[in-house]
């Protein structure tokens, strides 16, 4: 279980968003990739953006475990597990809607923000999501985009941007690292709560957690592109074209990731401090991309170790910084917590503004470096994004 002061420290992250963690429980976390999603008991139903691309998404959920390592937070636990969604281009909208998450996530969830007895955890599982379970994936070839969620939040809190990314034509991996999050479902009824959360807070604790997850990504990799439990799916993905993303601590495994794994392309830090020392973090020369709140990551903000990374990458760089934005501006939390009138008073920019900007950012990110594909938004300023700026430290 969560320890009281790691309790407290969770819950103050999550109000950073207000409503956010009630929303942002994990997407699809239904073990049983064919589960339909609930049906909703409340006023309303909250629904994630719509994808923007020309694919139908689709979507399976899967268990994967790692026979090399044993699992660093519960050594007894055997080896590492993990629970991956995978978002993909399919051939049409037909199966079951996919499920946001599982009741029992969403009841954690809104437990950890102190929130238990507020929005019913139905609502929350019951998000409308815009991906079918059970479809075939299109035809063709695709980049696989891996992404790692934020420290203690379930991989739903990127459900959007995922599928956005498979409607253009991306496969998309979610990772949930185990005891990492308040809650998720793994196979035979286990849910494993955030044991990893107990932990003292230091900045060697952090590393370590970034370390654990850099392997975890690679890991994933290996298992998508060769492994026999992604089956069909791994006969859609072009294994020379990987990116990697995450938000928070996950946007520092994307970098950890690729100063480990030459296989991956291209990677994105969402509004996360690096961690690491520079040379642990740095690409060797491949495309990264920082993506953070101007009031947080700023080349003269107090916190943000992101001027050390800045200096140590030698490759295609861009350090993004977005006025108005809070830590979680950059997930599914704000978006949804705009649906149910909770937005953070502390946040100026509006949870559908903050979901356009990640989109059209990390969408023209990996389509310039995994496709190809001129990105005129990447190039400076743009009157129709006024709240982005271009830092050059």
């Amino acid at each position: 279980m969560i320890s009281r002061r790691r309790r407290a420290t969770v819950a103050t992250l999550l109000t950073l968003a207000l409503s956010a963690p009630l929303l942002g429980a994990s997407p699809a976390a239904s073990v049983n990739a064919a589960q339909a999603a609930p049906q909703v008991p409340y006023g309303r139903e909250l629904e994630l953006p719509s994808p923007t691309g020309p694919y139908p998404v689709g979507r399976r959920t899967l268990h994967l475990v790692d026979p090399n390592r044993t699992d660093p937070w519960v050594p007894t636990a055997g080896n590492r597990e993990l629970m991956v969604t995978v978002s993909y281009p399919a051939r049409s909208a037909s199966g079951l809607p996919a499920a946001y998450m599982t009741d029992e996530e969403a009841q954690l969830l809104l437990e950890a923000r102190g929130l238990g007895g507020g929005v019913p955890h139905e609502t929350v599982a019951g998000a409308r999501t815009h991906a079918h379970v059970g479809t075939r994936p299109a035809p063709g070839r695709f980049p696989l985009v891996l992404l790692s969620p934020g420290f203690s939040m379930p991989r739903t809190t990127l459900t959007s941007i995922a599928d956005d990314l498979a409607s253009r034509g991306y496969v998309v991996a979610l990772v949930d690292h185990a005891y990492e999050s308040v809650g998720t479902a793994f196979p035979g009824g286990r849910m494993l709560t955030c044991v990893a959360c107990e932990r003292d807070d230091t900045l060697e604790e952090r590393a370590a957690v970034v370390r654990g997850r850099a392997k975890d990504m690679s890991f994933v990799i290996s298992e998508l592109t060769n492994g026999r439990r992604a089956g069909t799916l791994s006969h859609v993905i072009d294994p020379r074209r990987i990116g990697i993303g995450g938000h928070s601590i996950g946007g520092a495994t994307a970098a950890a990731t690729m100063a480990a794994d030459r296989r991956v392309r291209a990677g994105a830090d969402l509004d996360g401090n690096f961690s690491l020392p520079p040379a642990a973090a740095n690409p060797g020369g491949r495309p990264f991309m920082m993506l953070g709140a101007e009031s947080t990551h700023s080349p003269n903000s107090p916190t943000t170790d992101w001027p050390n990374v800045w200096n140590h990458l030698n490759g295609w760089k861009r350090w993004l910084t977005v006025a108005g934005a809070g830590h979680f501006s950059f997930t599914d939390l704000p978006y949804l917590a705009g649906q149910l009138g909770l937005p953070d008073p502390a946040t100026p920019l509006s949870g559908e503004r903050g979901w356009r900007i990640t989109r059209d950012y990390v969408s023209a990110f990996f389509d310039l470096h995994l496709r190809g594909m001129s990105q005129p938004l990447l190039d400076g300023p743009k009157a129709t994004h006024p709240e982005v700026a271009f830092q050059q430290p």
